[in-house]
């Protein structure tokens, strides 16, 4: 269900998206109102949890992740308990930074950050030895051409 936004909302998204950090009186100038509505805005965003989780974004390569790989998963089993195990696999491992079920011939997709390939062949393993998986393929991302949690408000 989407929420009804008007554009001062709009602006004050863009803003937190660049930069959720920024003081109330620094958001209030960039969008033009003053710190009163601004801040009733963002508390009614965040009531209606339009605005979630505030978090920081960290630099990978520089903290020594410098493999992403994206793991494709098929798999033969599809009832609940394969899925619930599954999951609690993936939640547990810090390595799977995106996890996502898919229509087609590819039953999930993994985003995984490692520091290297032998870091990913420890994830596989453990991976495999919870969890019985048909087929695993695994792509290593050569560059990030783009990355981004920013929304188009």
């Amino acid at each position: 269900m989407s929420v009804r936004l008007d554009e001062l909302d709009r602006k004050i998204l863009r803003v937190l998206q660049q930069d959720a950090a920024r003081s109330l009186d620094e958001i209030a100038r960039i969008v033009g109102s003053s710190k009163t509505p601004v801040w009733n805005r963002i508390r009614k965003l965040r009531e209606a949890e339009v605005i979630g989780q505030q978090t920081v974004i960290l630099d990978a390569e520089k903290l020594g992740l410098e493999a992403c790989f994206f793991v494709l998963i098929r798999t033969a089993e599809h009832d609940a308990g394969w899925q619930d195990k599954f999951l609690q696999t993936l939640r547990a491992r810090p390595e799977v930074q995106e996890a996502h079920r898919l229509a087609g011939d590819i039953d999930y997709i993994l985003k995984v950050r490692v520091s290297n390939a032998r870091a990913y062949d420890v994830f596989y393993q453990a991976l495999i030895s919870e969890v019985r998986i048909h087929n695993v393929t695994a792509l290593l991302s050569m560059e990030e051409l783009k990355s981004t949690t920013v929304l188009p408000v």
